[in-house]
């Protein structure tokens, strides 16, 4: 069976954030897993500090458990001696003890308003955990929640473009070819203005690949280099944004994004705002 490329990202992504709540937390173990599609339960996939397999491939069903509390609550849940707790029923209790764990804290990574995974942070000791030790775990879900939502929104706005031109096609000749246009056009301006937002640099590399794809008709001229932000401003310009509504989508204010125009109006040789989009487009910098 061929692996679903957007599970394994975010099975990636689950290991990434498991070795920053150990950072962050001086927790000496993590473990964590996605939501399985169509069911229940979080499929424990990732582990980290762990000396035994007893967590690997566990499925946590909603309310059950700590982290199945977690999931059916929506929020933070955490135990300070996992055997004995009252506040969780105990399904799980074998295999966590076999992994030695007592203090245990599990937080769901919750995109838009749905239950995705679960990063679990575990002590082998019965100490109550702070109040640090638990808002560093929950920083480092919301991270993992605006990483898988903006992965979300940049497919959703890829879609919406349609497919990438084959190579030496004129897809602007094709019938509806001008509603297709301002739909790309759109989503360019659309996954640039995300981009900025992504802390992790291997994330934002990832999407402004994918928003190259819609620049894919031509390679951008040697003969003008504009600066990331310039092709930002360029494209919401080109999306019918004013200086006003840029400024708001890409969270600069608006006599920056009047900076950036100019500057790029100057290396483009363009007198008006119309014309440096048409500049753009033709050196291959906007679709």
């Amino acid at each position: 069976m061929t692996a679903d490329p957007t599970r394994t990202s975010e099975a990636v992504e689950i290991r990434g954030a498991l070795a920053r709540l150990r950072r962050a937390t001086g927790l000496p173990v993590a473990f964590g897993g996605l939501v399985e599609p169509g069911r229940r339960h979080v499929r424990i996939s990732e582990l980290s500090g762990t000396f035994t397999p007893a967590l690997s491939s566990l499925a946590v069903t909603s309310g059950n458990g700590l982290g199945g509390k977690a999931v059916a609550l929506a929020r933070p849940c955490a135990v300070t001696d996992y055997s004995v707790s009252r506040q969780i029923s105990h399904e799980y209790d074998v295999p966590v003890a076999a992994e030695g764990l007592r203090a245990v804290v599990a937080v769901p990574v919750v995109v838009r308003r749905r239950v995705r995974a679960v990063l679990y942070g575990a002590l082998r000791t019965a100490v109550p955990l702070g109040d640090r030790t638990l808002g560093e775990t929950v920083q480092v879900a919301r991270d993992v929640e605006q990483a898988l939502l903006v992965r979300e929104e940049a497919a959703e706005l890829l879609a919406a473009a349609g497919p990438a031109p084959e190579p030496g096609a004129d897809p602007w000749r094709e019938p509806g070819a001008g509603d297709q246009r301002e739909r790309v056009r759109e989503a360019h301006a659309a996954l640039r203005a995300l981009a900025p937002r992504i802390a992790d640099p291997a994330l934002r590399a990832e999407l402004l690949e994918a928003c190259a794809l819609l620049t894919a008709r031509q390679t951008p001229s040697g003969a003008v280099r504009l600066a990331p932000r310039e092709v930002d401003v360029l494209a919401c310009v080109a999306a019918g944004a004013t200086n006003a509504a840029a400024a708001v989508r890409l969270g600069l204010t608006a006599e920056t994004v009047k900076a950036y125009l100019r500057s790029a109006m100057r290396k483009l040789g363009a007198r008006t705002r119309g014309e440096a989009v048409v500049a753009a487009r033709r050196a291959g910098w906007l679709p």
